[in-house]
């Protein structure tokens, strides 16, 4: 795990946003490893923490202890998820789905916000799990 914080907090409100900030987060070449980006916000939508998770050529683990005790740690009003899709595809997977699900039920014992996860694919192609209804 990589964490980095943010030296002027880059406001991630509404879907363009959160796109364009993430987008910036996964380099122009093909990826080719999974990468999750989680950016904690606080209650006027700044980016308070990034940090970065690696996973494999297919899949990323989304940290759910991990997520929600940087969250309590830091007041976290939500958290805000990005991760690619080496493969091309930005349709979210069954394990995606499900992960974003559990973290959103354990975010929910202590107030925080699971704002979205947002899918990358090659060619800068995104999925939003709020605007397909997945949050």
């Amino acid at each position: 795990m990589k964490v980095e914080r943010a030296q002027q907090p880059a406001t991630l409100a509404g879907h363009a946003a959160a796109r364009s900030f993430f987008a910036a987060c996964f380099d122009e070449r093909a990826q080719t490893a999974e990468q999750l980006w989680v950016a904690h916000i606080d209650d006027s939508a700044r980016c308070i923490h990034l940090s970065r998770h690696d996973g494999g050529d297919s899949d990323v683990t989304v940290p759910v202890r991990t997520i929600i005790a940087d969250a309590a740690r830091l007041g976290s009003a939500g958290v805000v998820l990005a991760h690619n899709h080496p493969s091309g595809d930005p349709t979210p997977s069954l394990a995606d789905c499900h992960a974003t699900r559990t973290l959103a039920r354990a975010a929910e014992a202590i107030d925080l916000t699971v704002v979205d996860h947002l899918i990358f694919a090659d060619g800068g192609e995104c999925r939003s799990f709020r605007r397909m209804g997945l949050l």
